[in-house]
């Protein structure tokens, strides 16, 4: 599912190609969003991980469709059953090689390949051109992520590579996402 708030170019926008492929459903009122669903957010305090695969086959994937411009609406989603995706590559053609700004396609498609649904994240992505090389750019994290048991793990893996990127790396950040574990544990 997806929450569209209508901020981007339609004809850019990847939730609307899902929709128009039956490969989602929009969802324009808050209150139909499912109460236990998992709603993707890149500013929520825990990271999704292999953990929450139960709660997303009972309740389902929530991505939220808007502009990075305008994505301070997304602190309005800031609950317990939001979860952050870990560091990724977008590699759309809005944000080609920028970390964490993934469209909502390659947000809905992390989130299924890290809780085991690799094939429906490769069929969800098959629609776009760019689509198959999000996940040869992000196989090595995708397949890290998956194979971790929590959000506790997930935030270590990537720490790992973001001190390998090099946007990570002085004492002052690693008490940060230090904090960061130990809330998660």
């Amino acid at each position: 599912m997806i929450y569209r708030i209508s901020q981007c170019d339609p004809k850019k926008c990847t939730a609307l190609k899902l929709v128009k492929h039956k490969k989602a459903k929009i969802i324009t009122k808050k209150k139909i969003i499912p109460k236990k669903g998992i709603i993707l957010n890149p500013f929520a305090e825990k990271a999704l991980s292999p953990e929450d695969q139960e709660r997303a086959l009972k309740s389902g994937i929530i991505g939220i469709d808007c502009s990075w411009n305008e994505s301070k609406i997304l602190l309005n989603f800031l609950k317990k059953e939001s979860r952050a995706l870990p560091f990724l590559i977008a590699v759309n053609p809005i944000n080609y090689g920028k970390p964490f700004k993934l469209s909502t396609a390659e947000a809905i498609a992390a989130t299924l390949f890290i809780l085991g649904a690799k094939n429906q994240a490769k069929d969800l992505l098959s629609i776009f051109k760019w689509g198959p090389n999000f996940l040869t750019q992000n196989k090595v994290f995708l397949e890290t992520y998956s194979k971790t048991k929590n959000s506790r793990e997930i935030v270590e893996k990537q720490l790992i590579f973001l001190k390998e990127f090099g946007l990570f790396n002085n004492d002052e950040k690693d008490d940060l996402i230090g904090q960061k574990i130990k809330k998660h544990n």
